[in-house]
């Protein structure tokens, strides 16, 4: 079964942060007819990652972990989702392709710190928490599995925006 792969919801979420930590560094390296797929994919990964962790993993600790690291990651998930759509609703030709992508991985990697970080972290702040990991886990990867069909069948919707305000 898919879950023995993961012993708990943080092992699950520090797994999708190694898949894109990995698929940025392919764009990196890419060539240019291999950028727009990739960028795809890493935005698709990223969609699906902040939705299981705001649906599930978020609400889990609320009030449980320090309000600021709580609400700081609600921030950084919509600063990368503006990038997202951004990067989702153009191509590799655009002057900025690139350089948003960039942005984005540094965003990311930002974000995967705080959340990883020893003692401080939102991960290390969850442990102690005292909350069923695994149970969270379960939850998680089903929506996970669901949405990972959804991008296969169709497209994803647009990242949807929590806490900031997106200007028209």
């Amino acid at each position: 079964m898919a879950q023995a792969k993961f012993t708990d919801a943080i092992a699950l979420l520090k797994a999708d942060h190694r898949a894109v930590e990995a698929l940025f560094e392919k764009f990196d390296s890419a060539r240019a007819d291999r950028k727009q797929a990739l960028a795809l994919q890493i935005c698709n990964e990223l969609k699906i990652h902040t939705i299981i962790e705001e649906e599930l993993f978020y609400p889990a600790l609320k009030g449980k972990i320090e309000e600021e690291t709580y609400t700081e990651a609600y921030v950084e998930h919509d600063a990368a989702k503006l990038l997202i759509n951004d990067i989702m609703a153009t191509s590799p030709e655009d002057q900025f392709f690139d350089a948003k992508v960039k942005v984005l991985s540094e965003e990311i990697k930002h974000h995967v710190h705080e959340e990883e970080a020893r003692s401080e972290g939102m991960f290390s702040q969850a442990r102690e928490a005292g909350l069923d990991m695994v149970a969270l886990r379960d939850a998680m990867l089903a929506r996970k599995q669901e949405l990972t069909a959804q991008a296969k069948a169709e497209a994803l919707p647009q990242a949807e925006l929590r806490v900031l305000q997106a200007s028209a």
